[in-house]
């Protein structure tokens, strides 16, 4: 990679990785770590071929769906126990109510299959059509609306908080790690 592709690649990188970074933690069920690893992973590809590469956003994240799709694909998965982080310090009490939402949803994405969170995340945050998230999954859209509804009732059970507060009070929220799922009672 000459020095132009390097420059351009390390503004890419400090630009776009955070909002890189929400889209990963939300495919890895909250897990930051899991989700760095699955972001420098993508860079790292997207760095080999940053000279080909049109679109490097559009790029990346495919990189990141394929890459959590093989993850959750593999017939032999890690048994590993993951926790929530401690919210952050120094907030504002004006915080408590969004940092709660935040931890509830993070919890309840987490607790979902790989495939339902998948599904959701492509849907809903990333704001695919039914069809794009059907090719990007490699299935038919019939198994992307049903696994979406199936999805977010299963979001609704794991949840119901969420459905206590109505699409309009979720979507008031002011949100820095996920969009809201619409949720109906």
């Amino acid at each position: 990679m000459d020095a132009e592709a390097q420059d351009r690649f390390r503004e890419f990188v400090e630009n776009r990785s955070s909002a890189l970074l929400k889209t990963a933690v939300l495919l890895s069920g909250g897990d930051r770590h899991a989700a760095e690893d699955l972001l420098q992973n993508a860079l790292v590809k997207a760095a080999d071929r940053w000279h080909r590469i049109d679109e490097p956003e559009a790029y990346v994240r495919q990189i990141l769906y394929r890459q959590q799709i093989s993850r959750w694909r593999l017939k032999w998965r890690r048994r590993e126990l993951t926790v929530a982080e401690p919210p952050e310090t120094g907030a504002s009490p004006d915080d408590a109510p969004a940092a709660e939402l935040r931890l509830l949803m993070r919890g309840a994405l987490a607790r979902l299959t790989a495939r339902q969170r998948m599904v959701l995340v492509l849907r809903y945050f990333e704001d695919l059509p039914e069809a794009d998230v059907a090719r990007v999954l490699g299935c038919s859209v019939g198994t992307v609306r049903s696994t979406t509804h199936r999805s977010l009732a299963r979001l609704r059970a794991l949840a119901p908080e969420l459905a206590a507060l109505g699409p309009a009070d979720v979507e008031s929220q002011p949100s820095r790690d996920f969009s809201p799922v619409e949720v109906r009672p």
